[in-house]
Protein backbone atom coordinates (compact mmCIF):
# COMPACT_ATOMS: atom_id res chain seq x y z
CA UNK A 1 0.00 0.00 0.00
CA UNK A 2 1.51 3.59 -0.49
CA UNK A 3 0.06 6.97 1.23
CA UNK A 4 -2.24 7.36 -1.46
CA UNK A 5 -4.22 4.50 -1.09
CA UNK A 6 -3.69 4.76 2.82
CA UNK A 7 -5.29 8.34 2.80
CA UNK A 8 -8.29 7.01 0.12
CA UNK A 9 -9.18 4.09 2.68
CA UNK A 10 -9.84 6.96 5.81
CA UNK A 11 -10.21 10.21 3.65
CA UNK A 12 -12.23 11.63 0.52
CA UNK A 13 -9.36 13.06 -2.23
CA UNK A 14 -10.26 15.56 -3.78
CA UNK A 15 -8.32 17.13 -6.99
CA UNK A 16 -7.34 20.88 -6.56
CA UNK A 17 -6.75 22.06 -10.42
CA UNK A 18 -9.03 23.06 -13.60
CA UNK A 19 -6.11 20.95 -15.54
CA UNK A 20 -9.18 18.09 -16.69
CA UNK A 21 -6.42 15.70 -18.00
CA UNK A 22 -4.34 15.78 -14.35
CA UNK A 23 -8.15 15.22 -12.66
CA UNK A 24 -8.93 12.03 -14.77
CA UNK A 25 -5.13 10.80 -14.09
CA UNK A 26 -5.51 11.32 -10.45
CA UNK A 27 -8.85 9.33 -10.35
CA UNK A 28 -10.27 11.52 -7.26
CA UNK A 29 -13.73 11.56 -5.91
CA UNK A 30 -14.72 15.24 -6.19
CA UNK A 31 -12.47 18.65 -7.66
CA UNK A 32 -12.57 22.34 -6.60
CA UNK A 33 -11.02 25.12 -8.98
CA UNK A 34 -11.28 28.49 -8.51
CA UNK A 35 -10.79 31.92 -10.96
CA UNK A 36 -6.77 31.43 -10.39
CA UNK A 37 -7.12 27.95 -12.15
CA UNK A 38 -9.58 28.35 -14.57
CA UNK A 39 -7.41 30.95 -15.73
CA UNK A 40 -4.67 29.19 -16.15
CA UNK A 41 -7.14 26.17 -17.64
CA UNK A 42 -7.92 28.57 -19.86
CA UNK A 43 -4.97 29.59 -21.43
CA UNK A 44 -4.35 26.33 -22.42
CA UNK A 45 -5.19 25.33 -26.08
CA UNK A 46 -6.84 21.63 -24.72
CA UNK A 47 -8.97 23.32 -23.13
CA UNK A 48 -9.90 25.96 -26.09
CA UNK A 49 -12.77 24.68 -26.86
CA UNK A 50 -14.05 24.74 -23.51
CA UNK A 51 -13.18 28.99 -24.12
CA UNK A 52 -14.48 29.22 -27.06
CA UNK A 53 -17.82 28.10 -26.17
CA UNK A 54 -18.10 30.32 -23.49
CA UNK A 55 -17.12 33.21 -25.43
CA UNK A 56 -19.76 32.28 -28.16
CA UNK A 57 -22.74 31.95 -25.33
CA UNK A 58 -22.01 35.29 -23.98
CA UNK A 59 -23.07 37.81 -26.26
CA UNK A 60 -20.26 40.10 -25.34
CA UNK A 61 -21.22 40.37 -21.84
CA UNK A 62 -18.15 39.74 -19.54
CA UNK A 63 -19.64 39.14 -16.22
CA UNK A 64 -22.09 35.78 -18.67
CA UNK A 65 -19.29 34.92 -20.30
CA UNK A 66 -16.68 34.41 -16.62
CA UNK A 67 -20.13 32.31 -15.49
CA UNK A 68 -20.47 30.17 -18.78
CA UNK A 69 -16.54 29.15 -18.52
CA UNK A 70 -16.79 28.25 -15.01
CA UNK A 71 -19.62 25.75 -15.45
CA UNK A 72 -18.27 24.52 -18.79
CA UNK A 73 -15.46 23.83 -16.81
CA UNK A 74 -17.19 21.79 -14.13
CA UNK A 75 -19.79 20.21 -16.75
CA UNK A 76 -15.94 18.53 -18.58
CA UNK A 77 -14.86 17.61 -14.93
CA UNK A 78 -17.94 16.31 -13.69
CA UNK A 79 -17.58 13.66 -16.77
CA UNK A 80 -14.11 12.00 -15.44
CA UNK A 81 -15.17 12.44 -11.75
CA UNK A 82 -18.01 10.34 -9.81
CA UNK A 83 -18.35 12.70 -7.24
CA UNK A 84 -19.08 16.76 -6.68
CA UNK A 85 -17.01 19.95 -8.06
CA UNK A 86 -16.76 23.09 -6.66
CA UNK A 87 -17.81 26.40 -8.66
CA UNK A 88 -16.79 29.77 -7.34
CA UNK A 89 -18.83 32.73 -7.35
CA UNK A 90 -17.49 36.11 -8.15
CA UNK A 91 -15.28 37.58 -5.61
CA UNK A 92 -15.87 41.24 -5.92
CA UNK A 93 -19.14 39.57 -4.47
CA UNK A 94 -18.07 38.88 -1.53
CA UNK A 95 -19.73 41.07 0.59
CA UNK A 96 -22.85 41.28 -0.42
CA UNK A 97 -25.24 38.50 0.47
CA UNK A 98 -28.12 39.12 -1.87
CA UNK A 99 -25.91 39.54 -4.46
CA UNK A 100 -24.02 36.24 -4.18
CA UNK A 101 -27.28 33.79 -3.27
CA UNK A 102 -28.32 35.43 -6.74
CA UNK A 103 -25.10 34.25 -8.50
CA UNK A 104 -25.22 31.26 -6.38
CA UNK A 105 -29.04 30.20 -7.84
CA UNK A 106 -27.68 31.63 -11.45
CA UNK A 107 -24.56 29.10 -11.26
CA UNK A 108 -27.11 26.37 -10.63
CA UNK A 109 -29.77 27.07 -13.18
CA UNK A 110 -27.17 26.90 -15.84
CA UNK A 111 -25.64 23.74 -14.49
CA UNK A 112 -29.14 22.37 -14.39
CA UNK A 113 -29.58 23.60 -18.06
CA UNK A 114 -27.07 21.58 -19.25
CA UNK A 115 -28.55 18.49 -17.29
CA UNK A 116 -26.23 18.36 -14.55
CA UNK A 117 -27.84 18.07 -11.24
CA UNK A 118 -27.34 20.42 -7.97
CA UNK A 119 -26.52 17.61 -6.16
CA UNK A 120 -22.77 17.47 -8.03
CA UNK A 121 -22.60 21.31 -7.22
CA UNK A 122 -21.01 22.65 -4.62
CA UNK A 123 -21.63 26.43 -5.11
CA UNK A 124 -18.37 28.51 -3.85
CA UNK A 125 -18.67 31.51 -1.93
CA UNK A 126 -15.32 33.41 0.70
CA UNK A 127 -16.14 32.81 4.30
CA UNK A 128 -16.87 36.31 5.01
CA UNK A 129 -20.51 37.29 7.26
CA UNK A 130 -22.03 38.33 3.72
CA UNK A 131 -20.87 35.30 2.15
CA UNK A 132 -21.76 32.66 4.47
CA UNK A 133 -25.32 34.48 5.11
CA UNK A 134 -25.60 33.80 1.36
CA UNK A 135 -24.73 30.31 1.81
CA UNK A 136 -27.16 29.52 4.88
CA UNK A 137 -29.81 31.26 2.44
CA UNK A 138 -28.50 28.99 -0.42
CA UNK A 139 -28.67 25.93 1.64
CA UNK A 140 -31.89 26.30 2.62
CA UNK A 141 -32.82 26.00 -1.14
CA UNK A 142 -31.14 22.29 -1.49
CA UNK A 143 -28.09 24.25 -3.14
CA UNK A 144 -24.99 22.83 -1.82
CA UNK A 145 -22.19 25.23 -1.13
CA UNK A 146 -18.31 25.35 -0.21
CA UNK A 147 -17.04 28.26 1.83
CA UNK A 148 -13.71 28.75 0.90
CA UNK A 149 -10.90 30.99 2.01
CA UNK A 150 -11.14 30.48 5.81
CA UNK A 151 -8.18 31.35 8.18
CA UNK A 152 -10.11 31.47 11.44
CA UNK A 153 -11.92 29.56 14.00
CA UNK A 154 -14.21 31.63 14.05
CA UNK A 155 -15.37 31.65 10.32
CA UNK A 156 -15.62 27.79 10.67
CA UNK A 157 -18.08 27.86 13.74
CA UNK A 158 -20.66 30.37 11.64
CA UNK A 159 -20.10 28.39 8.47
CA UNK A 160 -20.73 25.12 11.06
CA UNK A 161 -23.50 27.29 12.42
CA UNK A 162 -24.91 28.53 8.93
CA UNK A 163 -25.72 24.65 8.02
CA UNK A 164 -22.90 24.68 5.02
CA UNK A 165 -22.26 21.54 3.34
CA UNK A 166 -18.52 21.67 3.54
CA UNK A 167 -16.14 24.50 4.46
CA UNK A 168 -11.91 24.39 3.04
CA UNK A 169 -9.66 26.03 5.81
CA UNK A 170 -6.32 27.02 3.82
CA UNK A 171 -3.69 25.32 5.66
CA UNK A 172 -0.56 26.15 2.98
CA UNK A 173 -1.71 30.10 3.60
CA UNK A 174 -1.44 30.20 7.18
CA UNK A 175 2.02 28.00 7.16
CA UNK A 176 2.84 30.73 4.49
CA UNK A 177 2.08 33.54 6.56
CA UNK A 178 3.38 32.27 9.70
CA UNK A 179 6.81 31.65 7.79
CA UNK A 180 7.09 35.19 6.99
CA UNK A 181 5.93 36.24 10.22
CA UNK A 182 8.12 34.17 11.99
CA UNK A 183 11.26 34.61 9.73
CA UNK A 184 11.67 30.81 9.11
CA UNK A 185 12.35 29.02 6.12
CA UNK A 186 10.08 26.20 7.07
CA UNK A 187 7.83 25.00 10.11
CA UNK A 188 7.94 21.65 11.92
CA UNK A 189 4.79 19.49 11.08
CA UNK A 190 4.10 19.53 14.96
CA UNK A 191 3.86 23.21 15.17
CA UNK A 192 2.79 24.16 11.65
CA UNK A 193 -0.36 26.50 12.54
CA UNK A 194 -1.89 25.36 9.24
CA UNK A 195 -2.15 21.71 10.26
CA UNK A 196 -3.45 22.87 14.05
CA UNK A 197 -6.23 25.48 12.13
CA UNK A 198 -8.09 22.26 10.45
CA UNK A 199 -7.32 20.04 12.95
CA UNK A 200 -8.94 22.36 15.63
CA UNK A 201 -12.03 22.86 13.36
CA UNK A 202 -12.44 19.26 12.35
CA UNK A 203 -12.13 18.17 16.26
CA UNK A 204 -14.65 20.89 17.13
CA UNK A 205 -17.36 19.82 14.83
CA UNK A 206 -17.21 16.28 15.60
CA UNK A 207 -17.34 16.91 19.30
CA UNK A 208 -20.65 18.51 18.89
CA UNK A 209 -22.34 16.80 15.98
CA UNK A 210 -22.13 19.61 13.57
CA UNK A 211 -22.66 17.83 10.17
CA UNK A 212 -20.45 20.62 7.85
CA UNK A 213 -17.89 18.54 6.26
CA UNK A 214 -14.23 19.93 6.61
CA UNK A 215 -11.70 19.88 3.89
CA UNK A 216 -8.43 21.10 4.12
CA UNK A 217 -7.22 22.84 0.97
CA UNK A 218 -3.77 25.06 0.15
CA UNK A 219 -1.15 22.47 0.42
CA UNK A 220 2.57 23.48 0.43
CA UNK A 221 3.89 19.58 1.15
CA UNK A 222 2.71 16.24 1.40
CA UNK A 223 3.55 16.20 4.57
CA UNK A 224 0.40 18.76 5.74
CA UNK A 225 -1.63 16.12 3.61
CA UNK A 226 -0.23 13.24 6.02
CA UNK A 227 -0.59 15.44 9.33
CA UNK A 228 -4.57 15.61 8.23
CA UNK A 229 -4.90 12.12 7.07
CA UNK A 230 -8.69 11.13 8.39
CA UNK A 231 -10.39 14.04 7.96
CA UNK A 232 -13.27 14.34 5.77
CA UNK A 233 -11.79 15.70 3.11
CA UNK A 234 -8.52 16.88 1.62
CA UNK A 235 -8.13 19.29 -1.78
CA UNK A 236 -4.58 18.08 -3.06
CA UNK A 237 -2.92 19.56 -6.26
CA UNK A 238 -1.64 16.92 -8.82
CA UNK A 239 1.58 17.07 -8.17
CA UNK A 240 1.41 16.22 -4.43
CA UNK A 241 -1.21 13.70 -5.01
CA UNK A 242 1.58 12.28 -7.14
CA UNK A 243 4.09 12.38 -4.46
CA UNK A 244 1.61 10.60 -1.95
CA UNK A 245 1.90 8.17 -4.23
CA UNK A 246 5.27 7.76 -5.40
CA UNK A 247 5.53 7.15 -1.15
CA UNK A 248 5.46 3.32 0.72
CA UNK A 249 3.38 2.45 3.68
CA UNK A 250 0.41 3.19 5.37
CA UNK A 251 -0.49 6.27 6.95
CA UNK A 252 -1.39 6.91 10.36
CA UNK A 253 -5.02 8.16 11.32
CA UNK A 254 -4.20 11.35 12.66
CA UNK A 255 -8.11 12.64 12.83
CA UNK A 256 -11.09 10.81 14.40
CA UNK A 257 -14.68 11.26 15.34
CA UNK A 258 -14.19 8.96 18.32
CA UNK A 259 -10.52 11.05 19.34
CA UNK A 260 -12.73 14.61 18.85
CA UNK A 261 -15.28 13.41 21.45
CA UNK A 262 -13.28 12.41 24.11
CA UNK A 263 -11.43 16.14 23.57
CA UNK A 264 -12.37 18.74 25.86
CA UNK A 265 -14.11 21.07 24.24
CA UNK A 266 -16.20 24.49 25.06
CA UNK A 267 -19.23 24.90 22.48
CA UNK A 268 -18.88 28.57 21.23
CA UNK A 269 -21.92 31.22 20.38
CA UNK A 270 -21.86 33.35 17.28
CA UNK A 271 -23.30 36.04 16.10
CA UNK A 272 -22.62 38.94 13.51
CA UNK A 273 -20.91 40.78 16.32
CA UNK A 274 -19.00 38.17 18.25
CA UNK A 275 -17.72 36.56 14.60
CA UNK A 276 -16.18 39.96 13.51
CA UNK A 277 -14.84 40.28 16.60
CA UNK A 278 -12.80 37.55 17.38
CA UNK A 279 -11.92 37.00 13.32
CA UNK A 280 -10.57 40.52 13.41
CA UNK A 281 -8.64 39.47 16.43
CA UNK A 282 -6.94 36.88 14.41
CA UNK A 283 -4.43 39.34 12.21
CA UNK A 284 -3.40 36.18 9.78
CA UNK A 285 -7.07 35.27 8.97
CA UNK A 286 -8.15 39.02 8.45
CA UNK A 287 -4.78 39.39 5.79
CA UNK A 288 -5.08 36.18 4.01
CA UNK A 289 -8.77 36.63 3.78
CA UNK A 290 -8.95 40.04 2.22
CA UNK A 291 -5.67 39.32 0.31
CA UNK A 292 -7.39 35.97 -1.22
CA UNK A 293 -10.38 38.05 -2.18
CA UNK A 294 -8.02 40.78 -4.03
CA UNK A 295 -6.26 37.92 -5.74
CA UNK A 296 -9.16 36.21 -7.37
CA UNK A 297 -10.97 39.29 -8.42
CA UNK A 298 -7.61 40.09 -10.34
CA UNK A 299 -7.66 36.80 -11.62
CA UNK A 300 -10.95 37.65 -12.94
CA UNK A 301 -10.18 40.49 -14.63
CA UNK A 302 -7.37 38.85 -16.18
CA UNK A 303 -9.35 36.21 -18.03
CA UNK A 304 -12.00 39.08 -18.92
CA UNK A 305 -8.78 40.59 -20.58
CA UNK A 306 -7.80 37.21 -22.19
CA UNK A 307 -11.25 36.70 -23.86
CA UNK A 308 -11.07 40.37 -25.42
CA UNK A 309 -7.67 40.10 -26.65
CA UNK A 310 -8.63 36.52 -28.00
CA UNK A 311 -11.71 37.69 -29.98
CA UNK A 312 -9.47 40.84 -30.90
CA UNK A 313 -11.67 43.30 -29.48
Amino acid sequence: MNNLESLRSITTVVADTGDIDAIERAQPQDATTNPSLILKSAQDERYAPIFDEALGAAGGKVERFQDLLAVGFGRRILDVIPGRVSTEVAARLSYDTDASVAKGRELIRLYEESGVSRDRILIKLASTWEGIQAARVLESEGIHCNLTLLFSFAQGVACGEAGVTLISPFVGRIYDWYKKDRGVDDIAIADDPGVASVSEIYNYFKKFDIATEVMGASFRKADQVAALAGCDLLTIAPNLIDELASRDGELPRALSPEAARSQTIERMDIDEASFRWHHNNDPMAVEKLAQGIRAFHADAEKLAAFATARVGV
